[in-house]
């Protein structure tokens, strides 16, 4: 019996250090990093929200589109990002329509991206 309770403390520990947490933070400088090697380009200037982000920010421009790439240091940063966002909308603007988070890392687009625009954005967050 003793063994078991060792055995099974054992197995929950290394499960928590393991996979406790699925977030990956991403970094501005590795994702312009990225970017420069796209067909983009990269500045601009920032919005209020963006020139304050703890984890920097960057105007990116495609061929048809723009967005801003702002990053904060923690998920939560981030969840704070696109809530300011959320806030500080025209009431006439679907912001939800152009706001995308993924982890610490939140896109504002200037009108709904298109798939492969969306995916070179994406593929380069690191």
């Amino acid at each position: 019996m003793k063994r078991i309770i060792v055995t099974g403390a054992l197995c929950a520990a290394l499960l928590a250090g393991c996979g406790g947490s699925s977030s990956h933070l991403y970094t501005l400088a590795k994702a312009t990093a990225c970017l420069k090697q796209q067909p983009v380009r990269l500045g601009g200037q920032l919005d209020f929200v963006a020139s304050t982000a703890i984890g920097g920010a960057v105007k990116v421009h495609t061929k048809d589109n723009f967005l801003t790439l702002v990053f904060g240091s923690s998920v939560s940063d981030g969840d704070n990002i696109a809530a300011a966002y959320r806030r500080f909308a025209a009431k006439n603007v679907g912001v939800d329509d152009v706001l995308h988070q993924d982890e610490n890392a939140v896109m504002l687009w200037h009108i709904h991206w298109d798939q492969a625009d969306f995916d070179l954005i994406t593929n380069c967050l690191r």
